[in-house]
């Protein structure tokens, strides 16, 4: 064997964890393999001899590609119109995932968790997922970010507090939320308007991310509301509802015919459905197939 074949079978190892880093900086399952790419042509231009840690080194080469792909998105983003949700991570019940993607589906966090990371500002939400998530040590992220070790923790202690103080505390029992998210889909294919109201949080929202050159959809906010609308839609779109894995919990994808226009994310509390997320962007929605 080669050492360009030893290099690319130790990179194709570390694979799997650059993507799950990159994807909670950027929320997005195309950009992140692009980072990941990015370091692999870096690699190759960096003489060997001077990398004692490869993991450590790939670490660093897609958190600095990925700040710099999120400074550049920060700002054409101002002008984005409506609700933006990140790309999902889907696994549909009785197909074959490929490894790297079943890897990414475990390390992968709620799409309502991608969205407060979505609020934090670049070098925070670097700081922040590297420590908190990936256990990285501060004096490895300040070079990444430009500060010193104690700015550094600064940044990842401000990322913690603003997510802490918008995320909901979600189900963590699996079983449970799955149960929740069955009944909702059972209720909304009947009709059944009390069960509906009873499966939601009084204060529950919904969020749809339509994407770009559509008319973008106001958030929905209240049990009322919201059931009313999976009345108004919930039959039809119900119809065609398969109960799936999203971003490592259960939620719901919309595909009549066989064509996908709809992936759901379903945060779930105190027995409770206490926010939706709808990615129906179709470019978000161009990797999920019901063939897995």
């Amino acid at each position: 064997m080669t050492e360009t074949d030893l290099l690319t079978e130790e990179f194709e190892r570390e694979r799997p964890h650059l993507r799950a880093i990159a994807y909670r900086m950027l929320g997005s399952v195309s950009e992140a393999e692009d980072a990941v790419q990015e370091s692999w042509v870096r690699l190759n231009r960096t003489d060997n001899d001077e990398i004692s840690n490869l993991g450590g080194w790939l670490t660093t080469v897609v958190a600095r590609v990925s700040l710099d792909m999120l400074r550049a998105r920060r700002a054409r983003r101002e002008d984005y119109v409506g609700t933006w949700l990140p790309e999902p991570v889907v696994s549909l019940p009785d197909t074959e995932t490929d490894p790297e993607h079943e890897a990414l589906l475990a390390d992968a966090v709620g799409l309502a968790m991608l969205v407060v990371l979505e609020t934090l500002a670049p070098a925070e939400r670097v700081a922040f997922v590297l420590h908190d998530m990936f256990a990285v040590p501060f004096d490895e992220i300040a070079p990444i970010v430009g500060r010193s070790p104690a700015a550094a923790r600064q940044l990842a202690s401000r990322g913690r507090r603003r997510v802490q103080g918008a995320t909901p505390d979600a189900e963590t029992n699996p079983r449970r939320h799955q149960e929740i998210v069955s009944a909702f889909l059972a209720a909304s294919r009947a009709g059944d308007f009390d069960t509906l109201l009873a499966l939601l949080d009084p204060d529950v929202e919904l969020y749809a991310d339509v994407g770009p050159g559509r008319p973008p959809q106001e958030p929905i906010r209240g049990a009322e509301a919201v059931a009313r609308r999976a009345l108004t839609f919930g039959p039809a779109t119900a119809r065609f509802g398969v109960v799936a894995e999203v971003n490592g919990a259960t939620g719901l994808v919309i595909a009549p015919g066989g064509r996908v226009i709809g992936v759901v994310g379903v945060t779930t509390a105190n027995g409770r459905i206490v926010r939706f997320d709808v990615v129906a962007d179709p470019e978000k929605l161009a990797g999920v197939t019901l063939g897995g």
